[in-house]
């Protein structure tokens, strides 16, 4: 194993991390985020990788990666993000990574690293925290619908002439306030969400069926405005409701353990089906109002099963609950999120635990 400067690594710690001390920053070599007895020195980081992914090199728990790096909280909201080319290094003296641009070796097998410019927010050719293309989708497209919200948007009153169901470059003419927007998504009122302890109706899953771009304001209060179609993924046509088109949304978190004690349920598995797998999105009954925020983790468990005592029939034994994978909050809404299964040694179960990692 390669010795590492005390000078060298201080350099890399200051001027490519910009790390300080902070709530994030105590780490032990055991527990929830110990590092792989086989864990590398070192890790060339290549496109394609992602935090989690890099971290998994080196801890028994991916979502340890803030512990280990000595974030605060202000720096897990706003990360010095990581580049292809770079080097993570496994400072085992201290438990913890570092990050480099190797320049060669010095006497004694010494690795030097070069300092490099401190980077804010998310550059064209950054790793990313998880894999984007899982997720892409939910981050352009509002999906849930809380609060009757598409109750009072702007809505198809008629299309053009000759068409029930518009297709791209076809008009649509659209009553409502548009608010300034200009470019708008549709939707159609999908199912209804409930919270699996308490049955009531958080919010409903709203389906996507196109996009449409403003060609002409109406000039009067009561003439409708010319909407032009960009993208007709369903049925699109007289009634469905407009959403503005949202900004596009940076991927500038990474994984950490929530503040507060979470123990939320899986409300729903995206695509209508019961049961989901590692990569799939389901969503939780908690949101921002619950105090919970992207790139929480999770972890998942299924409810023990109550069993009679084989001696004693009258006496019911609750076995405890089963820890089988891991969540990571990407979206939140008020009361409901969007988590992307990350690892998973079972089925995930509309009604299952999803709770802070012990």
């Amino acid at each position: 194993m390669k010795n590492f400067s005390t000078a060298a690594v201080l350099l890399a710690f200051v001027a490519g991390m910009g790390v300080l001390p902070g709530a994030y920053a105590q780490t032990t070599a055991s527990g929830r985020c110990a590092f792989l007895p086989n864990a590398p020195d070192q890790h060339a980081v290549v496109r394609g990788d992602t935090l989690w992914g890099i971290s998994a090199h080196f801890l028994k728990n991916a979502w340890c990666w803030p512990q280990v790096w000595g974030m605060n909280k202000e720096q897990i909201r706003n990360p010095h993000w990581i580049y292809p080319g770079q080097i993570v290094y496994f400072d085992r003296a201290a438990g913890r990574l570092r990050l480099g641009t190797p320049t060669g070796s010095g006497p004694s097998g010494t690795i030097k690293l070069s300092p490099h410019v401190r980077v804010e927010g998310l550059g064209l050719e950054a790793i990313s925290a998880i894999p984007a293309e899982q997720i892409a989708p939910f981050l352009s497209q509002p999906l849930i619908i809380e609060e009757d919200g598409l109750l009072n948007a702007p809505h198809i009153v008629a299309v053009q002439e000759g068409h029930i169901n518009l297709g791209r470059d076809d008009l649509a003419f659209v009553r409502g306030d548009l608010k300034g927007g200009t470019s708008f998504q549709a939707f159609q009122t999908g199912k209804p969400l409930k919270d699996p302890v308490t049955g009531k109706v958080i919010a409903y899953e709203a389906i996507y069926v196109g996009s449409l771009k403003l060609e002409r304001a109406g000039k009067t209060a009561n003439e409708a405005d010319t909407f032009r179609v960009g993208e007709a993924k369903e049925e699109l046509g007289v009634g469905d409701r407009l959403v503005v088109l949202p900004l596009t949304q940076i991927l500038n978190y990474v994984p950490h353990p929530p503040d507060h004690d979470v123990n939320a349920r899986i409300v729903s598995v995206y695509g209508g089906v019961a049961t989901a797998g590692q990569n799939q999105i389901v969503t939780v009954n908690q949101g921002a109002d619950d105090n919970l925020e992207v790139g929480n983790v999770l972890e998942l468990y299924r409810f023990g099963k109550t069993i009679p005592d084989p001696l004693d029939q009258k006496k019911a034994v609750k076995l405890p609950d089963e820890h089988y994978g891991t969540l990571f909050i990407f979206r939140i809404f008020k009361h409901i999120s969007y988590g992307l299964i990350m690892q998973v040694r079972d089925t995930v179960q509309v009604g299952d635990i999803a709770r802070s990692p012990e």
